[in-house]
Parts: C-alpha cells; sequence; structure tokens
C-alpha cells in the first residue's frame, strides 16, 4: 500500500502562483511515473499533469500549458505541479497519484493507482 501525501495547497489571489508537492509516506518512489489531477465541486476527476520516472517526459492538459510546470526529485522523493498565473477556474482540490508498476505518465486517471488525499487550490478573483 501506498499512501502519497500532499501539501501546498491554500488561498490565493488570481494572477498568484502556488507550488505543490507530493511525497510517499513511509516508503520511497521507485520506478513510478507521477500524475496531477485536480476536481472541482460537482464536476469529474481531471487529469493536469504527469511525469515520467526519469522526469523525461511530460503531459500538460491544455487548461495548464504555459503556466504549470511539473517536475520531480528522486533523491529527495517528492513530485512538484509548480502553477503560475493562477485563475479562479482552477480552485479545486489538487490530487497527486502514481503508477505503482510502471515508469510510463499517462493522461489517464484509470491508469493510476493510488492517489493523496488532496490539497485545496482556491484562487479568488
Amino acid at each position: 500500500q501506498v499512501q502519497l501525501v500532499e501539501s501546498g495547497g491554500g488561498l490565493v489571489q488570481a494572477g498568484g502562483s502556488l507550488r505543490l508537492s507530493c511525497a510517499p509516506s513511509g516508503r520511497t518512489f521507485n520506478n513510478n511515473a507521477m500524475g496531477w489531477f485536480r476536481q472541482a465541486p460537482g464536476k469529474e476527476r481531471e487529469f493536469v499533469a504527469a511525469i515520467s520516472w526519469t522526469g523525461s517526459r511530460t503531459y500538460y492538459a491544455d487548461s495548464g500549458k504555459g503556466r504549470f510546470a511539473i517536475s520531480r526529485d528522486n533523491a529527495k522523493n517528492t513530485v512538484y505541479l509548480q502553477m503560475n498565473s493562477l485563475k479562479p477556474e482552477d480552485t479545486a482540490g489538487y490530487y497527486c497519484a502514481t503508477r505503482s508498476r510502471s515508469v510510463v505518465a499517462t493522461t489517464r486517471k484509470e491508469d493510476y493507482d493510488y492517489w493523496g488525499q488532496g490539497t485545496q487550490v482556491t484562487v479568488s478573483a
């Protein structure tokens, strides 16, 4: 069982920035692709960004291209989501997830088998 812990969410004004972090509790990443997803009230959970194990491949939803950046530091056992130029429509719970048996990043939430509890991001107009 993998437990993921997200941090870094909060309240920010439109145009501001936040950096989310995700790390496993009690174990290290090992050959895992990682993804970030978000879910707003009344909406489906949607893909935000994903990164391969080596970090050589990254993917972004159109909504975040040019504003969001996913990265990882395997030595620190942490994955990050840098979010800039935030908009009110970015308001959601943000969840990190891992593909525990694959180094390949994908955009499908069905491909991810362990999830964190989420961290809330609220962007005020």
